[in-house]
């Protein structure tokens, strides 16, 4: 009696082990997927409206793919670097610019984001916001530019260019993610300016 009444002790110690780890299997997985559709839906994927690849971002202190001198950076005087906007198209409304580190720790980390800027601006100048655009929030939570700083090996720095067909009405703390999902289905050209820099 003693030895039945013990294997089935154990065989229900046993179910409920097994059921734990399916438990925690799936709540890992759930969290996994989570993640995944949220990093989905921060990414840039639009529905754009007959989009160009001719308009180019360039800035005089770095060349595209090329490295950031220190000065621009968190080591040195973390100054805006200036920024050259050419070709871009005649229809366009306005412009809005991302800049982020997708190879921050947490896997995304926005260093500023602009919009409304005037399709007529050709230069950004050091530490300046085009007149009559607006900044968005960084992955800071608040306005302005964030100079690169990354905690070691070689970061990209991404300078995200866009051509809109049509001025944007967000919200002053609007982030990356809201600036995505307003300009979708809105964008007839785009470039990407490239800055590397890290710590070896």
């Amino acid at each position: 009696m003693h030895d039945c009444r013990g294997k089935e002790i154990n065989q229900f110690i046993m179910n409920l082990k097994a059921w734990l780890i399916l438990l925690i299997v799936i709540i890992l997985g759930v969290v996994l997927f989570s993640k995944i559709l949220i990093k989905e839906n921060e990414s840039i994927n639009f529905k754009n409206v007959n989009i160009s690849t001719y308009m180019k971002i360039e800035s005089d202190v770095f060349t595209n793919n090329g490295k950031i001198p220190v000065e621009y950076t968190c080591n040195g005087k973390s100054t805006q670097p200036t920024l050259k906007i050419s070709d871009v198209p005649k229809n366009a409304k306005s412009l809005a610019l991302i800049v982020d580190d997708p190879d921050a720790p947490n896997g995304d980390f926005v260093h500023w984001v602009v919009w409304n800027i005037d399709p007529k601006t050709s230069l950004i100048e050091n530490n300046s916001v085009p007149s009559g655009s607006e900044e968005g929030y960084t992955s800071l939570n608040k306005p302005g530019w964030i100079a690169p700083c990354p905690p070691s090996g070689i970061h990209h720095y991404n300078f995200k260019l866009y051509a809109l067909n049509t001025i944007l009405s967000v919200v002053k703390t609007s982030t990356k993610a809201d600036l995505i999902k307003a300009m979708n289905g809105h964008i007839i050209d785009e470039a990407t300016l490239v800055g590397l820099y890290g710590i070896m």
